[in-house]
């Protein structure tokens, strides 16, 4: 209106006296000034001021640019997803956004004004990519992994002088991984494991993008590390660089299922130690994960030579041009026992109550938590504080 806007919602009984013109809205009737007849139309049940959301009126006379609009039911409460700006007029800004009763109103959309088809979801998910944050998440992946492959297939060597043991082998893998995720996990989260960087995207908690390019960094970063290894080990002692293999008459039905217990115990013990929303002390998620590998291979070296971890069974393979016949076991297996172990956590155990339009958000890299995420960590570490006193 000409005058000073409401400061809040105004309720109506179902007439709004508008001034000169009449609009009325498919949840409510309005009139013109000066007593005129009312136009009939459905009660309304809320007047909200302009630039709160698109009106949405039947094809007539349009009130004023300036003039408060109906609404047939107030605006959500504010969404922690980045939703697309709507105004009171239409998508070239000439009119006022009409739908039929019969439909529910369409708000205009930046898409729709500026003619990208990909609207604000698409320029956000393309911020994502582009950001510094992100450039730097994808690169700490790729690195984490290179050092982690480096070291772990790196106490795997035969040396002539002393073979390595089982005990050796898993507690360098363990130290490899628990070091790397003390070090980077703070940039990108320390996956350093396809099947934990898609069972996090099966229990909704990255986007689909970041998932893509987690594992695409993860792969490179273990055919380098691999790479590096094979070049500073001497010819006597490099062996197989540690290949993945079916040992001890190992079947590929029973690889599969060990492949799939071990990566399923790791994928548990990630998602609950760094599982922000715990109160508990859960002592140092590194330390935590890096003992979950170690007992990991303890067991399954004996099976498959343990991988646990798609690329560290990729990038060996890809140096030494190694593909068997069983390579396919180092991928399903993992990445399934992964899978099954995000649903039975962030599914069955311990659900997030969150929308469908908050998953899709997240899947589309588009989510706004409701809480900072430095004031969770800080209530975090006064709950392990207060504990252990």
């Amino acid at each position: 209106m000409r005058g000073s806007q409401p400061a809040g919602p105004v309720y109506t009984a179902g007439l709004v006296t508008w001034p000169q013109r009449a609009c009325g809205c498919p949840g409510g009737g309005a009139r013109g000034a000066g007593g005129a007849a009312a136009l009939k139309f459905p009660p309304c049940v809320q007047c909200w001021p302009p630039g709160v959301g698109a009106a949405h009126c039947p094809p007539g006379p349009a009130p004023p640019r300036a003039a408060c609009l109906v609404y047939s039911a107030p605006p959500q409460a504010p969404r922690h997803v980045v939703s697309h700006a709507a105004g009171t007029r239409d998508c070239a800004g000439t009119r006022d956004c009409a739908a039929p009763p019969s439909q529910p109103p369409t708000p205009c959309t930046t898409a729709s004004r500026t003619g990208d088809p990909c609207g604000d979801c698409c320029k956000t998910m393309k911020k994502e990519v582009c950001s510094v944050a992100f450039l730097k998440a994808v690169f700490a992946e790729f690195l984490a992994t290179l050092i982690f492959v480096f070291f772990g297939l790196g106490s795997a060597l035969k040396w002539p002088s002393a073979l390595p043991s089982v005990l050796q082998i898993s507690l360098a893998f363990g130290l490899a991984i628990g070091t790397m995720a003390q070090a980077l996990g703070p940039v990108s989260g320390g996956h350093m494991n396809p099947a934990i960087t898609l069972a996090l995207l099966v229990g909704n908690q990255i986007s689909l993008l970041r998932a893509v390019f987690y594992v695409v960094a993860q792969l490179v970063g273990a055919i380098a590390g691999a790479a590096i290894l094979y070049g500073l080990a001497p010819y006597n002692a490099r062996g197989n660089l540690a290949v993945n293999a079916l040992n001890n008459n190992t079947t590929a039905g029973q690889a599969v299922v060990a492949e799939m217990i071990l990566t399923f115990q790791l994928a548990l013990c990630v998602f609950s130690s760094t599982d922000s929303r715990r109160t508990s002390p859960v002592g140092s998620p590194a330390l935590s994960i890096g003992l979950s590998v170690t007992l990991g291979h303890l067991v399954g070296i004996y099976f498959t030579g343990c991988s646990m971890n798609p690329a560290r069974s990729f990038g060996p393979s890809v140096i030494m041009n190694r593909f068997s016949s069983a390579h396919w076991v180092f991928w399903v297996g993992p990445i399934v026992g992964a899978a099954v172990a995000a649903i039975i956590y962030f599914y069955l155990l311990f659900p997030h109550s969150l929308s469908l339009s908050d998953r899709a958000a997240i899947l589309k890299g588009t989510y706004e938590p409701d809480e900072d995420w430095e004031e969770s960590q800080e209530e975090r570490k006064k709950t392990m504080e207060l504990t252990a006193h």
